[in-house]
């Protein structure tokens, strides 16, 4: 691996503006790491660099490295062993999945946020036209799918929220009557679910309240044949759903 040096001006307490954003110098540090895991073709199970060695690559603090790694750590392309060291993750199946043709490698953690951003361009489409094309069996499906969430957040059964949720977008996306819409939504999904050791953690911890009563207005607007305010239902679901995921990533790293 070649010694590379960040900025100067990265530091514990950098933050780099872009485009009028934010990006806190952790996110600066794993980006790098991703970048050097990928110049020196290290592959899954690999031995890294200790968090050291990469300090003194990156011209980082070791406590940025060990924020970065913790990151990198909670989205599965980093594995870190007691007393054994960094290793690479196993991506297989992630957003580099061989499916998509590695189209979406996650190269910085942009890349994750960005699959909400395309879930919000498939969702909000897929309720747009559900509210016009819904039959009376999928308008059923789409609530028993709803009432299945509801279920699982207050008995504390994670599967059962889980399933219910695939249940509930899939659902939806069957009633747009687009297959190409059921497809991507799907595999979004997906990717989504395998590029995160979050997975529906931190929803069922932090947002299945508010997501139970966001489903119900999606649900609503879908029943009541309101496509503007279907689509406008779903892109604020997705909107709360991306915020508890990078409320999660904070506290993992930070907590």
């Amino acid at each position: 691996m070649d010694s590379t040096s960040l900025p100067a001006s990265t530091s514990d307490s950098t933050r780099e503006q872009d485009a009028g954003s934010y990006k806190p110098g952790y996110e600066l540090v794993a980006e790098r790491i991703l970048e050097l895991i990928a110049e020196s073709r290290l592959q899954p199970g690999d031995r890294m660099p200790t968090e050291k060695e990469l300090a003194e690559r990156l011209g980082a603090s070791r406590t940025m490295v060990r924020e970065a790694v913790k990151t990198l750590s909670a989205i599965g392309r980093v594995k870190a062993q007691k007393g054994r060291g960094l290793y690479v993750g196993n991506d297989d199946g992630m957003l580099g999945s061989a499916r998509w043709g590695g189209f979406f490698l996650p190269t910085d953690l942009d890349h994750i946020y960005m699959l909400f951003e395309f879930r919000q361009v498939q969702e909000t489409a897929a309720s747009r036209l559900a509210a016009t094309r819904a039959t009376p069996a999928e308008l059923r499906a789409i609530e028993a799918a709803a009432e299945t969430c509801r279920e699982g957040h207050l008995t504390g059964q994670t599967a059962l929220f889980e399933r219910g949720d695939d249940d509930f977008h899939l659902g939806i996306a069957a009633a747009s009557h687009n297959e190409f819409l059921v497809a991507s939504v799907r595999e979004a999904r997906r990717l989504q679910s395998q590029s995160s050791a979050i997975g529906l953690s931190g929803t069922v911890g932090g947002h299945a309240e508010e997501a139970i009563e966001e489903h119900a207005a999606i649900y609503r607007a879908i029943r009541d044949g309101d496509p503007q305010a279907a689509a406008q239902a779903a892109a604020v679901h997705l909107d709360n759903t991306l915020k508890d995921y990078r409320r999660e990533i904070q506290r993992r790293v930070f907590g």
